[in-house]
């Protein structure tokens, strides 16, 4: 090889280099957009068996089934946010968001009491409380920041939202113009193994979606049952709120659990309940039965339920969302099973006689 040849490979790999460093910066920057995308493909696979249903059933036209279809999911989620205001309201009663004064008093009064608690049970109750960090907000002055970070943060949402609904309505409107642009764009000798992945995708993906929609609401019910045994002020909302966080796996029930402590504390100040022998009882035994949820779910419903629409073993899902969420976090964890579900219906039709990618694909 001469220098001249070795240069030219070594700007070649230059450019490459910093071509993929520009497409992945550019990617990152518009990370949001294509965050929209994804929840948008994700809507467009739930919504388009009801739009059919309507263009079949109700001899509805494309455009007016669309609109139908996206007009019931607006009110859907309308409500499913309005289910949260007396939450929000009772909470907000009880914590006195709106008085710093006496957030800090409520606040004062619920470390007191569980200082007492633990006094009263020979615990070390200074060392415990300054180990947990709980008394460094004993200041609130951060509120005001606090909620304006909220209302930011729910703009954000509600912007999001409408980017979504708009990018699918012209994803659920324009499905079969976007297929044939697709299959228009295909290379000729790739086109049907192309062309059959994408189908399988689609089929496979909306059996996972669904079968996450019944997953949840299997634990909305079982959540609900415990919070009612219990007797836990806004029992519905809550179970709600803590089975959507299921979507996270694995670190999402961890977060309603804890979530559902704190609502359970902060619900009974100013009640009247003793802390240590209604509050706490109270919020240990239901924590208990949302841990007792879950173990159902993970060791029965979970596997059975994603088993059956993806096709894939319970322990090879776990590793997947494992290793997807250590290298992205929590979105890495939402997406991992659809994503190596896709990747699983690619590689089987590409690289049938792979050794790797015939065992994994076995099942499909």
């Amino acid at each position: 090889m001469t220098a001249k040849e070795l240069s030219k490979g070594l700007l070649r790999t230059v450019a490459i280099l910093a071509g993929a460093f520009v497409l992945i910066y550019f990617l990152y920057q518009i990370s949001a957009v294509l965050i929209y995308l994804v929840v948008s493909v994700v809507f467009t696979l739930l919504l388009y068996p009801l739009v059919q249903f309507f263009k079949r059933k109700l001899k509805f036209n494309n455009i007016v089934a669309v609109i139908s279809t996206l007009f019931i999911v607006s009110l859907f989620v309308f409500g499913f946010i309005m289910l949260f205001v007396p939450l929000l309201i009772s909470q907000g009663q009880n914590l006195s968001l709106l008085d710093i004064k006496a957030l800090e008093s409520n606040y004062n009064q619920l470390l007191n009491s569980i200082e007492t608690y633990l006094s009263s049970h020979n615990m070390s109750s200074s060392e415990l409380l300054d180990d947990s960090k709980l008394t460094s907000f004993s200041n609130f002055h951060f509120i005001p920041n606090f909620i304006n970070g909220i209302f930011n943060t729910v703009g954000n949402i509600g912007m999001g939202l409408a980017s979504v609904l708009f990018i699918t309505f012209f994803l659920l409107k324009e499905r079969n113009s976007f297929a044939k642009g697709i299959k228009n764009l295909l290379p000729e000798d790739k086109k049907d193994k192309i062309l059959n992945s994408l189908v399988k995708i689609d089929e496979m993906l909306s059996k996972y979606f669904l079968g996450l929609l019944f997953q949840l609401f299997i634990i909305l019910v079982l959540y609900f049952i415990v919070f009612l045994i219990f007797g836990v002020q806004n029992a519905f909302i809550i179970a709600l709120l803590c089975a959507v966080l299921n979507v996270i796996p694995y670190i999402g029930p961890l977060i309603a659990t804890v979530l559902a402590g704190v609502l359970i504390m902060t619900g009974s100040i100013g009640s009247g309940a003793d802390f240590s022998s209604e509050t706490l009882p109270t919020t240990i035994y239901v924590l208990i039965g949302m841990f007792g949820v879950q173990m159902i779910d993970n060791n029965f419903s979970g596997p059975l339920i994603f088993s059956k629409s993806t096709n894939s073993h319970p322990l090879e899902i776990f590793l997947v969302i494992l290793v997807t969420g250590m290298l992205f976090g929590i979105i890495g964890m939402i997406i991992a099973v659809p994503l190596y579900t896709s990747l699983k219906v690619i590689g089987k039709e590409f690289f049938p006689e792979n050794k790797i990618i015939k065992a994994l694909t076995k099942n499909l």
